[in-house]
């Protein structure tokens, strides 16, 4: 198939799959004697594993690995389950993060008339204030 072809099947744009390739997340597909690359079903369906991942929040270099890893079925899946258990480690630190902050403006929201002067908003000296 060619790149269009691959696109509409794996649902990317053509930039995205010239750019995968860049990234050596696609390998060079061989060419016809035209010169037009030649894609194969394998291609769609590492373009699927690839916008999972990125849709689960992993890094370009965090895919690299896993594909590198899914290249060995043979082996054991203790390191796939390494790299998925480092990445949500960090999702649910940034869960924390994100908890805290909506909790803090929560707080300056409903402090917050809403009215009057600014010089006297909540919020305003919540952010202009020095902290120890």
């Amino acid at each position: 198939m060619n790149i269009g072809q691959l696109a509409r099947q794996a649902g990317v744009a053509i930039d995205t799959i010239r750019y995968y390739e860049r990234q050596r997340l696609l390998p060079d597909p061989p060419r016809s004697a035209s010169g037009y690359r030649r894609y194969e079903s394998g291609d769609v369906v590492r373009l699927h594993f690839i916008r999972r991942a990125k849709g689960l929040g992993f890094t370009l270099d965090e895919i690299r690995e896993l594909l590198a890893l899914s290249a060995s079925r043979d082996q054991d899946m203790a390191a796939m389950k390494t790299v998925a258990a480092a990445k949500l480690a960090v999702v649910e630190q940034r869960l924390q993060e994100l908890t805290r902050m909506r909790d803090a403006l929560r707080t300056l929201v409903d402090v917050c008339p809403g009215h009057g002067a600014l010089e006297q908003c909540p919020i305003l000296n919540a952010l202009t204030e020095e902290t120890a």
